[in-house]
């Protein structure tokens, strides 16, 4: 198993999963068909599936497009908001790419309520760490704006993510990192994880696909609601629920001009 980053538009990312026996591959949110045709062509490999993470065009918008030039392929998502759908997943749904993956459809409702990721591991190399695309729920030291859901969907999302092995790779879908990095400072200034995110920032134009949902749990302040420099942060007590101890730091990230 291989996982290709394709950068698209301003700060997203499309992905080539890809089955190496086979030489057959899916496409992650392949916003721009073209490039990520080229991308799979560069690879040697036949692309057979597009996999929406949410119907947000930034993400789905290249649907219509792929449909055209693959028109074999399946379209996997959440929901029939996402463009040119021919499958619909459900939790727990596991859908086979090539000879070796598996993906397990995980349902992540909050930014949208369509938002799924999808966690992907090789049958035959046990040893190879899986790869969780994210979408907008997870990103590198950060999550998604509620925009169809609630604090509470999304604590429940991330701690759903966080029964993942800890070496499981992550691939979210923008380039946020340099500023989640900026806000989880002020937040956690303390915090020696956040200064091994940084030299990653520092040294990788392109983050995504270099850190674990390990990392995450150690960095991720909206994964770390107990730290008590994070219920510092948002006047929380012990007794504050989780949720709101979560809509506060969203609130303070909407807010944050780093």
């Amino acid at each position: 198993m291989r996982v290709v980053p394709v950068p698209v538009r301003e700060d997203n990312y499309a992905y080539l999963l890809i089955d190496e026996t086979s030489k057959t591959a899916a496409a992650i949110d392949p916003f721009d068909v073209p490039k990520v045709t080229a991308a799979a062509k560069d690879n040697g490999v036949r692309i057979v599936a597009a996999i929406a993470t949410h119907h947000h065009f930034d993400h789905s918008g290249g649907n219509k497009d792929f449909a055209e030039v693959y028109p074999d392929a399946p379209i996997y998502g959440g929901s029939s908001k996402v463009l040119a759908i021919r499958e619909e997943v459900r939790d727990k749904h596991e859908l086979f790419i090539g000879d070796h993956i598996k993906i397990k459809c995980l349902a992540t409702p909050c930014h949208t309520r369509d938002s799924y990721c999808y966690y992907a591991t090789d049958q035959v190399d046990k040893d190879q760490p899986g790869g969780v695309f994210t979408g907008d729920t997870l990103f590198i030291a950060g999550c998604g704006r509620f925009f169809e859901g609630t604090a509470d969907e999304m604590d429940r999302a991330l701690k759903y993510l966080a029964t993942l092995p800890d070496n499981t790779m992550v691939y979210n879908g923008h380039e946020y990192t340099s500023g989640n990095l900026k806000f989880a400072r002020t937040i956690e200034p303390n915090n020696p994880a956040l200064d091994r995110l940084a030299e990653i920032v520092k040294h990788n134009k392109i983050t995504t696909g270099l850190t674990t949902m390990g990392d995450e749990k150690e960095w991720n302040v909206f994964m770390r609601l107990d730290s008590d420099d994070v219920k510092a942060a948002t006047a929380a007590s012990d007794v504050t629920p989780d949720a709101d101890i979560m809509n506060a730091l969203r609130n303070m990230k909407n807010r944050f001009r780093g």
